[in-house]
């Protein structure tokens, strides 16, 4: 498992409060994703592992994301 605060560093200030929004509702942060040259792309889980959401850099949520999710 990843550091908490590993995860969260380079994010928008917009990003944490919308992760911090989602995790009081049991949303967890799973992952980031760093592109080369692009902003970083938090990714959040629900509680069941059901769905998942991207934040964006200025804090709002892409509710259907395009990412690829490995299995």
């Amino acid at each position: 498992m990843e550091d908490p605060e590993a995860l969260r560093a380079g994010l928008t200030p917009e990003q944490l409060v919308t992760i911090e929004a989602l995790e009081i509702f049991k949303w967890r942060l799973a992952f980031v994703r760093r592109p080369l040259f692009l902003a970083p792309i938090p990714v959040l889980f629900d509680k069941d592992d059901t769905r998942f959401v991207v934040v964006r850099e200025d804090g709002t949520l892409d509710e259907e994301p395009t990412l690829r999710l490995r299995d």
